[in-house]
């Protein structure tokens, strides 16, 4: 109930507001879900893994390791890599650029929505204050000497609750926006890593593939 009366001393703007929270809310909830728990992935020790098994020649094996349960893009990113692994190096750059296309809005799906949330949350505060102050001002000259200090009153307290909601409400959700951004940058630098060393793996094997026999000059030093 306290709450309520809290919303109503407000205005409507109040409900606005809260509005934008429960959505920020449910976005930020559902970003944590994906970016900390369903996208984990030791990193470091997955890439070493596929690098050793393609260093080995063991390409099946590669490809059915990155058959690894986990939302985190890199596997899937990599997958296409070695799915073209006899092809040629710009083939396989390729195949990874375009999995890294797909699995962007995955990533960033909701995030930028979220710091417009916060942003709006502290401007309808601010507006919910102008509002405020209108009615006080206005309704002092309307108003009879006795009840224009009860009316002044009332658009003030408007103007202080919607402000300070407002402010209560931006703060937690700007917060959020920077720690999921921050993630989601940890996953892309995670991913352009991943596919540049997957490269240079099989970029080098395939040079090996291409010149089995020395070159004219490593002949003539040999000879």
């Amino acid at each position: 109930m306290v709450v309520f009366e809290l919303m109503a001393r407000g205005g409507w703007m109040m409900w606005v507001i809260l509005g934008i929270s429960v959505v920020a809310l449910a976005i930020t909830l559902d970003r944590v879900l994906m970016l900390y728990l369903r996208a984990s992935l030791n990193v470091e020790r997955f890439l070493s893994g596929i690098i050793a098994l393609v260093n080995n020649h063991d390409y099946a094996r590669a490809i059915e390791s990155c058959n690894i349960k986990t939302k985190h893009p890199l596997p899937t990113v990599l997958k296409a890599g070695l799915a073209k692994a006899n092809r040629r190096e710009k083939e396989i750059e390729r195949a990874m650029e375009e999995e890294m296309l797909r699995a962007l809005p995955k990533v960033q799906k909701g995030i930028g929505f979220l710091g417009l949330l916060g942003n709006s949350a502290t401007l309808l505060g601010l507006l919910g204050t102008i509002f405020g102050l209108i009615k006080a001002f206005s309704g002092v000259s309307a108003a009879s000497a006795s009840a224009r200090q009860q009316v002044l009153a009332e658009g003030i307290s408007i103007a202080m609750y919607t402000t300070a909601f407002g402010l209560i409400a931006a703060v937690p959700i700007l917060f959020a926006h920077q720690l999921i951004t921050g993630r989601m940058d940890k996953v892309l630098i995670q991913i352009e890593q991943g596919a540049s060393a997957l490269l240079g793996a099989l970029a080098g094997r395939l040079r090996e593939v291409k010149s089995p026999f020395p070159t004219d000059t490593n002949r003539e030093n040999v000879a």
